[in-house]
């Protein structure tokens, strides 16, 4: 049986899947939620991660030398960017993720982390600097399914931030400058750690927002993770 590690922020983006999963709480290091169940064929692992990349990056390193996943699967909410066409509910996949914040800040305006030439990771014979493609394997066929089930869902680059952006203009420089849809806030640090240790990724996030000048009454966080949770349980039941 193939294991799958499924993770989130925060409880509430990972609650209906140890649902259907039938997953019962287990140990891992520190005082992180973990669960452990079954979908179709595969082993699940759920963990909730805490909030950010620091707190991911701690929690991926000990779940994948805990269980050795052959895929690991990042998921949560995000908001959309204005010109990405998705709209509060909709589902979006990751083909790759950006470091949006580490960088250099110039006289000229911001450069990423090419202009001090120290790579964030060198694997696979490849520099990685700000961003992390996403092997298409599992991408592809996330979009098939999903195109057979007659399901919306848009791909194109994340971007993970650690401010997150409440104003139109900062959401539109962020789209420009990274032809991206939409951001998050654990996803590049997740891809970063599934790549240096050699296990397969895909970041599956509901909208629960779009990035505009903040306005906590036109979102739906309930309605983004229940979408997203429901849809990925799915998609495991196929392979």
């Amino acid at each position: 049986m193939n294991t799958i590690a499924i993770t989130a922020a925060t409880a509430k983006e990972i609650s209906s899947l140890v649902c259907l999963t039938g997953a019962t709480e287990c140990t891992l290091q520190g005082s992180r939620a973990t669960y452990e169940g079954k979908c179709g064929r595969q082993r699940i692992i759920l963990a909730i991660t805490g909030m950010g990349k620091v707190n991911t990056a701690s929690a991926l390193t000990a779940l994948l030398g805990r269980y050795s996943p052959h895929l690991l699967i990042n998921t949560g909410c995000a908001g959309a960017y204005g010109g990405s066409s998705l709209v509060v509910g909709d589902l979006a996949i990751a083909t790759a993720e950006i470091y949006g914040d580490e960088g250099v800040l110039t006289p000229s305006g911001w450069e990423p982390l090419d202009c001090i030439g120290i790579p964030l990771l060198k694997a696979q014979g490849k520099n990685n600097v700000n961003e992390f493609p996403i092997p298409p394997d599992f991408v592809e066929k996330a979009v098939r399914f999903a195109d057979a089930q007659a399901i919306s869902l848009r791909s194109g680059k994340f971007v993970t931030v650690s401010t997150c952006s409440g104003t139109s203009a900062r959401g539109e420089a962020l789209a420009t400058r990274f032809d991206a849809i939409c951001e998050n806030m654990e996803g590049a640090a997740s891809a970063h750690v599934a790549l240096m240790n050699g296990v397969e990724f895909l970041e599956i996030r509901g909208i629960s927002n779009i990035v505009e000048d903040r306005d906590l009454s036109r979102w739906d966080i309930a309605r983004a993770c229940e979408n997203v949770q429901c849809f990925i349980h799915s998609f495991i039941e196929s392979l």
